[in-house]
């Protein structure tokens, strides 16, 4: 209602009032002149009640004040920054591409050559001074194979350059896709190559994103994503991620991007059920830098 409204609209009942009471004596014959004066004096001094109740009065709206905006220094634009980066990585199990390229670079394409030419091709991942992880089935003839059947050199192939490496190291596995299957090579070559960091104690939580970097297909090192599975009855680990040749050696990233473990294989028939071999201290036993002091 407009603000001026109101007391025009008092003025106006009250001049109703007082015209239909002088209206009403006038038709009363018994009221006396006194009882008259009374009636009206009562009758203004209701009005008068009614003029203060609109001044007394307010809506019944609310209201706020503006927030005052202030500006965000760096160190807190930072922290929020850095806060919302990580609720991101762990609700979504996403890495930041940068850390994925430079770890890239830690991974080579590994290849063996037996005794009749012919030739395997892997993945190794590079611990540093000279050091690579690898898988036993790629660089040593594994029991199941024919006994014809000798690896004569490995090579990894760093710069666009084949650099021979030496196995200095192996798990007792007999078989492919076994808790043994395992190697550890090393060149002599000074080699310029980022090292992975190592971590023994990942416990692979179902469904925690992975990250796999493997030479598929002799084609390079590529990236493939998955999520964990289960543990198997000889503590393998299965895996969602693309199981393709040659990815046998490769890396598994956590969300930190740090190397958990290997892989190892894959379901016949079904490139996207794969093996992970978790790493273990015995792995390192002659990784001087790696080794814990009770090996």
């Amino acid at each position: 209602m407009p603000r001026g409204l109101l007391p025009v609209l008092i003025v106006t009942f009250s001049a109703l009032i007082f015209f239909s009471l002088g209206n009403m004596l006038a038709a009363r014959g018994d009221t006396t002149e006194s009882d008259q004066v009374a009636q009206i004096a009562a009758l203004r001094a209701e009005v008068g009640a009614l003029k203060r109740m609109r001044l007394e009065t307010s809506g019944t709206t609310g209201r706020t004040e503006p927030a005052i905006a202030r500006p965000m220094d760096e160190g807190s634009r930072a922290a929020l920054v850095a806060d919302i980066k990580q609720q991101l990585k762990t609700e979504m199990g996403l890495v930041p591409v940068s850390l994925l390229r430079e770890r890239r670079q830690s991974f080579v394409e590994l290849y063996s050559y037996d005794m009749t030419g012919a030739s395997n091709y892997g993945t190794a991942g590079y611990l540093g001074n000279g050091y690579f992880v690898t898988v036993k089935h790629g660089v040593v003839a594994l029991g199941d194979q024919p006994p014809s059947r000798k690896i004569a050199s490995v090579k990894i192939m760093y710069h666009g350059r084949a650099i021979a490496a030496k196995v200095i190291d192996t798990g007792d596995a007999q078989v492919e896709v076994d808790p043994g299957d395992w190697a550890i090579l090393k060149v002599k070559e000074a080699i310029d190559l980022p090292a992975l960091d190592v971590n023994l104690g990942y416990g692979f939580d179902f469904a925690e994103s992975i990250f796999r970097l493997g030479n598929d297909y002799s084609k390079g090192i590529i990236l493939s994503t998955g999520y964990v599975g289960q543990k198997t009855s000889n503590n393998l680990i299965t895996c969602l991620t693309d199981g393709h040749p040659g990815v046998s050696g490769g890396g598994v990233l956590n969300a930190d991007g740090q190397l958990v473990g290997i892989p190892i294989g894959r379901m016949q028939g079904d490139y996207r059920f794969s093996f992970i071999l978790p790493l273990r201290a015995e792995m390192f036993r002659k990784v001087d830098f790696l080794r814990e002091p009770t090996l």
